[in-house]
């Protein structure tokens, strides 16, 4: 799936082809800019990147990665929805905007009884496209198990 768009008189395209993925770009930015995934091991996120559905952002001017994120889902019942970002050069033109509006629109993640992510600064962005709090009752459903990136990844 690909989706072209051009924001200032650039072009872009929103592609979920793992061959196009740049591997090093999602990579800097996650274990070294990202609060939510930093120090993760590149082999990790290789294997996490293999398991999701992933949708690379790129600046077809420049043929550069800009963007990226990923979804884990059965494709029937359930979504996940994590590292998102735009490169802080980027920001600004509503290049996210337009990958979580593709993401969404994504044949594979309609109909799904449960469609998550977590964030700490990004919810204005995410509630334009129905997501929410959960309510306390929907809350005291979930559990997990969490360990700190130092912990898992040994830092």
């Amino acid at each position: 799936m690909e989706v072209l768009f051009d924001v200032e008189s650039r072009s872009y395209v929103i592609s979920n082809d793992p061959a196009r993925l740049d591997r090093d770009v999602i990579h800097d930015f996650l274990s070294r800019e990202s609060y939510w995934a930093r120090g993760v091991p590149r082999d990790v996120l290789d294997r996490a990147i293999d398991g999701s559905i992933p949708f690379g952002l790129f600046d077809e001017d420049g043929g550069r990665q800009v963007g990226f994120a990923r979804v884990i889902t059965d494709r029937a019942t359930f979504a996940w929805l994590c590292d998102v970002f735009v490169l802080e050069a980027r920001r600004g033109r509503g290049l996210g905007k337009r990958l979580i509006e593709t993401i969404v629109a994504h044949p594979d993640l309609q109909g799904l009884r449960w469609f998550l992510l977590a964030t700490a600064d990004a919810h204005e962005l995410y509630r334009g496209f129905g997501f929410q709090e959960l309510t306390p009752d929907k809350v005291s459903r979930l559990m997990a198990v969490w360990r700190a990136s130092a912990e898992v990844y040994g830092d």
